[in-house]
């Protein structure tokens, strides 16, 4: 492969495929990355409206959020064309996604300040460290995610779901169920009613 496309980019990264350092997919994540910089500077370096936000956030994405989508800045994301986001859904200010992998929040998803979401790990070897692989985050809907908490590559957190503030999830979360600390731990069911 010469030279990689963004669509054969987000076809290797949604199979899971690594992504092997200085390739021509590595180069082509590379300069995805330079723009998704350049939106979220513009995002994050002045005031936006509601209808400002939603339009840097879908130039982000590269398709139109819904216009119940909510976002507060400061934003980052390390790629930004592999996230989907459903209706309802509240950013808090400080979020980081590193979305490579892919990341999907559900509908009236709400995710707390400072959240970081992570879909790649390097490779366990030194001498192929520079290498990607990638692991989606699913959150269902209206999961709950408090602040400063990070979700780690491959994980699904199930609708309903509360996520404590700080805490580490590593693990699937079934749906219904309270999380906290870290390495998360469920700890019981969501009361409702």
């Amino acid at each position: 492969m010469h030279d990689a496309t963004l669509e054969d980019l987000i076809a290797e990264l949604d199979a899971g495929h690594l992504i092997p350092g200085d390739s021509p997919l590595h180069r082509a994540m590379h300069r995805q990355s330079q723009e998704a910089i350049r939106i979220a500077t513009e995002l994050n370096g002045t005031y936006h409206d509601e209808a400002g936000v939603r339009a840097l956030l879908s130039e982000l994405v590269g398709y139109e959020v819904d216009v119940t989508v909510g976002l507060f800045p400061p934003f980052t994301s390390d790629f930004g064309r592999n996230i989907r986001l459903g209706r309802n859904v509240f950013i808090n200010s400080g979020c980081r996604f590193q979305d490579q992998g892919g990341i999907t929040l559900g509908d009236g998803a709400l995710i707390g300040h400072n959240t970081v979401i992570a879909t790649l790990n390097h490779a366990m070897d030194p001498a192929r460290r520079a290498d990607l692989e990638p692991a989606p985050v699913v959150i269902g809907k209206d999961v709950w995610i408090g602040s400063s908490s990070v979700i780690t590559p491959g994980v699904t957190i199930g609708d309903g779901a509360v996520i404590g503030a700080g805490s580490v999830v590593t693990k699937d979360v079934p749906a219904g169920m309270v999380a906290v600390g870290s390495p998360a731990k469920v700890v019981r069911a969501v009361m409702t009613g």
